[in-house]
């Protein structure tokens, strides 16, 4: 009788670890997406984030006919918005995008709400973005080479401009000063846009700029080319040689948009999202409308991109570190 018992309970105990394997197996086998996808953007309307987010968004409604939609929330240099990512239910119907600029706030803000390192789930880096770096034609420098030299025999006399304190193009002359041990001051400016009037106008004389911003510039001769900061030469200014073929070895910067979900998204949704988005970021429309904003798209692999995001939070702690920038 004791034996019956048993083996009825231990009957009963495989058939329901196959009802439950059947369940899960089930579950994994439910088609996604199942209800309209949140892309969020965490900065405003109508920048290179936004419209990376958008083309994404609308070549994803048309493959998967089902809408996806982009939803603005800006504030805290990008903080909120992904704040409201890893906080959201994950089923993959909320993924985030996510830039450069959240790489440097890991260093730069003491209480972020979230850890980037592990709060989200990588799914591709979408975009880069090269910097230019540009000088007023009064300096004495047509390379980077005579620019170093001319910077070690004029110690603390070169004033670089930038967009605003902490921001890529104020870290990419901080890693050029760091990385080529010369003595060049910063002038921080409220926007872009002033610091390359400053910089035509003769005030200031270098500044690590956007390619779309300098374009014109460096075409009518008002600006002077040197260099471009990524590791491969842009097809923008194919004739900048890199800061790394330019005799600054390690020398790497570039602006990058991405996209993640929460950290417990299923990995096959997180695949099904990756093939989707690094194939539209292929497609052969996509990259003029990228080009807008000045940048190339990637579409890397979602471990590719998770290696990403860990090198650059160390890389600009190490260069914030050095450049005494404080924290928020």
């Amino acid at each position: 009788m004791q034996l019956r018992i048993e083996t009825s309970i231990a009957l009963a105990a495989l058939l329901g670890l196959g009802l439950a394997g059947a369940s899960s197996g089930a579950a994994a086998a439910q088609p996604y997406p199942t209800k309209p996808i949140r892309l969020i953007v965490p900065f405003a309307p109508g920048g290179g984030t936004d419209i990376t987010a958008r083309t994404i968004a609308l070549k994803l409604t048309e493959r998967w006919s089902q809408q996806v939609v982009v939803d603005n929330r800006p504030g805290a240099n990008g903080t909120i918005g992904l704040d409201i990512t890893s906080q959201a239910a994950p089923d993959g119907h909320t993924i985030s995008m996510i830039s450069s600029s959240h790489s440097v706030n890991v260093s730069l803000i003491k209480k972020l709400p979230y850890d980037l390192a592990k709060d989200f789930a990588p799914i591709t880096q979408a975009t880069s973005q090269p910097y230019a770096l540009v000088v007023h034609p009064s300096v004495p420098a047509k390379s980077v080479k005579e620019l170093v030299a001319h910077a070690r025999a004029n110690p603390g006399k070169l004033n670089y401009g930038s967009s605003g304190t902490s921001g890529l193009s104020h870290l990419s002359g901080a890693l050029f000063g760091s990385l080529a041990k010369i003595d060049i001051v910063h002038i921080p400016y409220k926007g872009g846009s002033p610091a390359m009037t400053d910089v035509i106008a003769g005030q200031i004389q270098m500044l690590f700029s956007t390619i779309l911003q300098s374009h014109a510039h460096l075409k009518s001769g008002r600006l002077r080319g040197l260099a471009v900061t990524t590791p491969k030469r842009s097809p923008a200014e194919p004739q900048l040689p890199t800061m790394q073929e330019a005799g600054v070895p390690g020398y790497a910067v570039a602006g990058w948009y991405g996209v993640v979900a929460p950290a417990k998204v299923p990995q096959p949704i997180l695949e099904k999202l990756n093939r989707a988005i690094a194939d539209i970021l292929r497609a052969p429309d996509v990259g003029p409308r990228l080009a807008a904003d000045g940048s190339e798209p990637v579409g890397s692999t979602r471990a590719e991109f998770g290696t990403h995001i860990r090198s650059e939070i160390l890389k600009w702690k190490k260069v914030i570190a050095e450049a005494g920038i404080a924290r928020n």
